[in-house]
Parts: structure tokens; C-alpha cells; sequence
């Protein structure tokens, strides 16, 4: 008898500088793996430096495997809206540049209407105090990012930028979502 396989999706975000984004995805139930890389941009295989000078079009985003049976698109762009500020256009923070904008690549019509509804929901609901500026493109090429940017917070906690920019960040974001972590 075949053994079933659970459904496994796929969601691509932008928000800031992937190392904080992939840092909370990978602690989500339902999350099987999550990477960090380039997409939106005009060169293929980009480096992080050349991402970094702004000229590839490129914005830094993770790609999130995730089992839909298990958690939904609609709870993961509730956690992606939480973790980032969608109203600073191609900035996070202290980041800034269209490498740092604020996007989600959507894989099928059923994520475009749910990411667009949700954007709606947000403004309707004045949860933002400016306007959200969160692209919703089509997804297009991924390029995995450089091995030493996978699974960077986790193998380095003590690094600075993880200790003042991703540490306030990953509290605020277990405080908010302490039932949908893995245990």
C-alpha cells in the first residue's frame, strides 16, 4: 500500500534582511524547511554582494515549505506582517535598499487573492498607521542564497546583528505565536 504524503506548499516573502525572516519561519509547526535566497530581480544566479549593491533587482526572501494540513497560508502572512514593517518602502530598519522591500511571491491565484484580501483586511482594520506598500508579484526564478546564509541565526546567536536586530525580534514573535511553535 502507498504510504500518503502530506501536502507540502511552498510561500515566498521579502521583508528586510532574510537572516530575521528565515529565523521565525523555521520555528512555525508545519514548517518542514525553510531557505534563504534572491527573487524578483533580472540576473540569474545573483551573489549576496551583488544583491547587496542594489543593482540586480533582487530582494533578499525565503522560501517556506510548509504542509498546508498543518498550518495555513493565512496564519504564515499573519506571522510575515507581524515580524516586519510592510509600510517603509524598500527599507527595514536600519537595511535599506529594493533588496529589503517589502513582497510576497505568490505561487497560485488562490495566494494572490488570500495575500491581497489580507492586505485589505490590515488597512480596513487600521492596524498600520501608514499604508501598506507590500508588493504581491508573481513567483518568479529563486536562487538559493550562499551556504554560510542558511539557517544563519541559529548558528549564529552571539554575532551582533542577531543580538540587537533579530533577538527583540524572535521574543516579540514566540510571545505573539507561542501555540503555533515547534516543540
Amino acid at each position: 500500500m502507498a504510504h500518503s504524503e502530506n501536502k507540502e506548499s511552498q510561500a515566498t516573502f521579502g521583508g528586510g534582511c532574510f537572516w530575521c525572516i528565515e529565523a521565525v519561519f523555521d520555528e512555525l509547526q508545519g514548517v518542514k524547511k525553510v531557505e534563504s535566497g534572491y527573487s524578483g530581480g533580472k540576473i540569474s544566479n545573483p551573489t549576496y554582494r551583488e544583491v547587496c549593491s542594489g543593482l540586480t533587482g533582487h530582494a533578499e526572501v525565503v522560501r517556506v515549505y510548509f504542509d498546508s494540513d498543518v498550518i495555513s497560508y493565512k496564519e504564515l502572512l499573519a506571522v510575515f506582517f507581524s515580524i516586519h514593517d510592510p509600510t517603509t518602502l524598500n527599507r527595514q530598519g536600519a537595511d535599506v535598499g529594493t533588496q529589503y522591500r517589502s513582497v510576497i511571491f505568490y505561487h497560485n491565484k488562490s495566494q494572490k487573492t488570500e495575500a491581497e484580501e489580507f492586505i485589505k483586511e490590515l488597512q480596513s482594520e487600521g492596524v498600520f498607521s501608514s499604508r501598506i506598500v507590500t508588493e504581491v508579484s508573481p513567483a518568479e526564478a529563486f536562487y538559493v542564497a550562499e551556504d554560510y546564509h542558511q539557517d544563519y541565526y541559529e548558528n549564529n546567536p552571539s554575532q551582533p546583528y542577531c543580538q540587537v536586530v533579530i533577538n527583540p525580534k524572535m521574543k516579540k514573535f514566540r510571545e505573539k505565536f507561542r501555540e503555533n511553535l515547534k516543540d
